[in-house]
């Protein structure tokens, strides 16, 4: 078809039309044409003939539920093809943000109004609406991927994303530490003994150390290897999978005091924390129980909580960032500086510093 500057379609006694001009004049010249009677089938002269085109009504074009799509998308491409802790994370971020906002709109639809309102409306921490539009970006993007939309609305610096700071995890204070490594001997299951052994003398994530198999532990080398992680991503369906990431495969040495521990209940194979499986949920959660009884601790015994605090006194007493971030298992020392080395005091090197240089 011949390309026109003005394309429009109007309707005239009922009927719809496309109209096609070159300019505003030659427009409002078929405009008359169609009003006074004359139309392609009757035109008297070849200019008007060929100056309106009737048109069949538009087809109304198929779009596509947001719902609809965003369950097909995840149950194709992610839950297949990610770790099920992430696939659980997802499926809860479309279920919980998703679909409360965007169910009953078209793909073809949303606008970014539609998502600035639903990001302002989340009172959450400003992590977990990031975490929710990297899903939400995956989805668009598809959509972007079957020509169901020319662009993203998530993909514009006009959307902005709020929210208040997550809470860092605290470490336990020193004398927490030593009152807890000092009641080890007290813990009466020996499951139980092990298990802290290894947490609070070590910078294990708990699903590294639920994965420790005693074949991983060499007590005359007094070194241990993280090859694997248990999670529970079903709560009570313990699940064994690779480690977080390549550099979290790491060798590590054994605390002196823990080894104590492992010799008087080593095996030769099997889970150190379970025997012949890994524990689960629920028996994690009354392990610790039984820990805060047997040592009369004040305050709960949180597993996260002994990462962050070994990987904080292990940069105080050593000052070597390479040495705690190999520790940790992490890629950057920028991750092991951002969440997990928390300085025990105010230091006072930095104004001595000013006061030495003023002064003299």
């Amino acid at each position: 078809m011949k390309k026109y500057r003005i394309q429009r379609r109007v309707t005239v006694n009922g009927k719809s039309w496309y109209v096609y001009a070159k300019t505003e004049q030659e427009y409002a010249d078929k405009i008359i044409a169609l009003y006074t009677g004359i139309s392609d089938e009757g035109a008297t002269a070849p200019e008007q003939k060929a100056a309106v085109h009737a048109s069949k009504p538009e087809p109304k074009v198929k779009k596509h539920n947001f719902t609809d799509y965003a369950w097909n998308w995840y149950e194709t491409y992610s839950k297949p093809n990610v770790a099920t802790v992430t696939a659980i994370c997802y499926r809860n971020q479309i279920e919980t943000h998703l679909l409360p906002h965007l169910g009953k709109l078209n793909v073809e639809d949303i606008m970014t109004d539609d998502l600035q309102r639903m990001f302002n409306s989340m009172d959450c921490a400003k992590t977990t609406k990031t975490k929710l539009r990297m899903v939400l970006n995956q989805i668009l993007d598809a959509a972007v991927d079957d020509n169901l939309i020319a662009k993203s609305p998530l993909r514009t610096s006009r959307l902005k994303i709020n929210g208040y700071a997550s809470t860092e995890t605290p470490t336990y204070s020193v004398e927490q530490m030593k009152h807890i490594v000092s009641h080890l001997p007290d813990i009466k299951i020996p499951q139980d003994r092990l298990f802290m052994a290894m947490m609070a003398l070590h910078p294990l994530r708990l699903e590294e150390a639920l994965g420790l198999m005693w074949q991983d532990i060499d007590l005359e080398k007094q070194t241990f290897c993280i090859r694997r992680a248990v999670t529970h991503p079903k709560r009570n369906q313990p699940e064994i999978k690779e480690t977080k990431t390549e550099k979290s495969r790491r060798v590590l040495a054994l605390s002196r005091i823990a080894a104590e521990y492992l010799k008087a209940e080593e095996k030769r194979e099997g889970f150190v924390i379970g025997g012949d499986a890994p524990i689960s949920y629920t028996q994690l959660r009354h392990m610790c129980q039984h820990v805060e009884k047997d040592i009369g601790f004040d305050e709960k015994i949180s597993p996260i909580r002994f990462r962050t605090t070994v990987l904080t006194d292990i940069y105080d007493q050593t000052k070597d960032l390479r040495l705690t971030q190999d520790s940790g298992g992490h890629a950057t020392p920028t991750m092991t500086l951002k969440h997990y080395v928390k300085g025990r005091e105010v230091s006072s090197r930095g104004a001595e510093a000013i006061d030495n240089l003023y002064s003299g």
